[in-house]
């Protein structure tokens, strides 16, 4: 099979995992994996000159770079067989409709957009276009996600009654998106659309169902100006953020002097082919901390889901919790699964192990235990999954388990974390059709 031709608009961490090391098939970094003879980056954009610039000066290449305004320019020379967006969220959905527009086929990170006026304009223009999207929903590719999605379409719930789904952030990742831009509404949608999104989108594909219903209650409880671990509060004095790391129970129990850097995939990467400047995207010199007073988004929710075929959804999510994983629970008219995962079990408090049982309760019968364990590779073995669909070819069992995700599942995951949000906000049920419209 020809090579296919990759555009990368957005030249993030994500940008350089997921696409262009692999595709450039790096000997000093295998776990990445080398897809080097399926495809190929020619043409890289983003609003930061020097992050293109870098990787061709990492990698010995020149590829071709661009600016956001000279999209059309990028794709008539360069020609393209897709369009990437794995940029910052809110720059996702003009890369996408550019796309489309020009009739090349586009893969997006997800969140595929950041709200559902902007899901709406991409539905609107895939109809419109030759060519479609695709989501990179990597969490339907963990072990364990693809094995509920199993037990679930061979029939062994029945018809899936409610589901009890919590997830942890801890006190290491959760704190994080709020030293980053993803705090920030108008470029991420929130976490509950730029995080929340990930577990919205694994529970609408498991049980093969769509959100028609939302009531939400959330808050801002452990961080912004008003935390009680603010040393600023706690001691009176406006403290710059440098004294507020040295006084701040986060920084101390996470990155105090003597301790080694904690392991997260989406934080850390000291590689010299990953190096990228940060000038423009992602400035470190603006002293963003956890404290600041313009954070304005919450930080915990609990909401409850009616889907459209009747069952039901309790969900929360917490952003400061001893350790980081879920814990889930699908009852069923034939049975109940149930099941806690430890993303992180290297950081848990306890000891932790990778292996995760599934244990399915028939109604009417004997418990089975089903256990998983998760491979290598980023999140847990999903990442190189998904490249081999993404790179290769879809694998049967993807087939079987309708694995590939497309504006449809993007737009419903994002729908669902904005009547989240909107729900806090105004204390009101959200119908999903109203911000929906499709």
């Amino acid at each position: 099979m020809a090579k296919k031709r990759y555009a990368i608009c957005g030249v993030s961490g994500r940008a350089m995992g997921m696409f262009i090391v692999p595709l450039h098939g790096v000997r000093e970094l295998p776990e990445y994996g080398d897809f080097s003879a399926h495809g190929d980056i020619v043409a890289m954009l983003d609003i930061d000159a020097s992050r293109p610039a870098a990787v061709n000066e990492n990698f010995g290449t020149a590829i071709p770079c661009f600016t956001p305004d000279e999209f059309t320019k990028m794709v008539e020379q360069t020609k393209p067989d897709y369009v990437v967006a794995t940029g910052s969220d809110f720059t996702h959905a003009e890369y996408i409709i550019k796309g489309l527009e020009h009739d090349v086929d586009v893969i997006s990170e997800k969140p595929m957009v950041i709200n559902c006026a902007q899901a709406g304009a991409v539905i609107d223009a895939e109809r419109k276009s030759k060519a479609s999207v695709r989501v990179m929903f990597n969490y339907r590719y963990m072990q364990s996600s693809m094995a509920i999605r199993k037990i679930i379409q061979r029939g062994d719930l029945g018809r899936v009654t409610n589901i009890d789904f919590s997830y942890n952030m801890d006190t290491c990742h959760g704190a994080s998106y709020f030293t980053r831009w993803n705090r920030d509404r108008d470029r991420s949608g929130g976490l509950t659309i730029h995080k929340c999104c990930h577990h919205f989108d694994m529970a609408n594909w498991w049980i093969d169902d769509e959100p028609q219903r939302v009531f939400a209650f959330g808050a801002l409880n452990y961080y912004g100006a008003d935390s009680p671990y603010n040393p600023s509060k706690i001691d009176g004095k406006q403290y710059d953020v440098d004294e507020q790391k040295k006084r701040c129970s986060y920084h101390q129990r996470w990155h105090a002097g003597h301790l080694a850097p904690p392991v997260d995939d989406h934080l850390f990467i000291h590689n010299r082919f990953m190096s990228l400047p940060r000038d423009d995207r992602y400035n470190v010199s603006k002293g963003m901390y956890i404290y600041d007073a313009d954070i304005k988004i919450e930080d915990t929710y609990s909401a409850v889901v009616r889907y459209q075929g009747g069952a039901s959804m309790s969900y929360s999510c917490n952003f400061s919790t001893p350790w980081e994983g879920y814990t889930l629970a699908i009852n069923g008219t034939k049975g109940r699964l149930e099941t806690i995962h430890y993303t992180q079990p290297q950081r848990c408090p306890f000891p932790a192990d990778e292996r995760q049982t599934i244990t399915y309760y028939p109604l009417f019968g004997q418990r089975e235990i089903h256990e998983v364990h998760h491979t290598g590779g980023g999140h847990g073995g999903a990442d190189p999954m998904l490249k081999y669909d993404l790179f290769v070819e879809q694998t049967p069992e993807s087939k079987q388990l309708n694995m590939i995700a497309g504006t449809r599942a993007g737009a419903m995951a994002v729908a669902l974390g904005e009547a989240v949000w909107r729900s806090i906000a105004e204390s009101r049920p959200i119908d999903i059709a109203d911000l929906l419209p499709v």
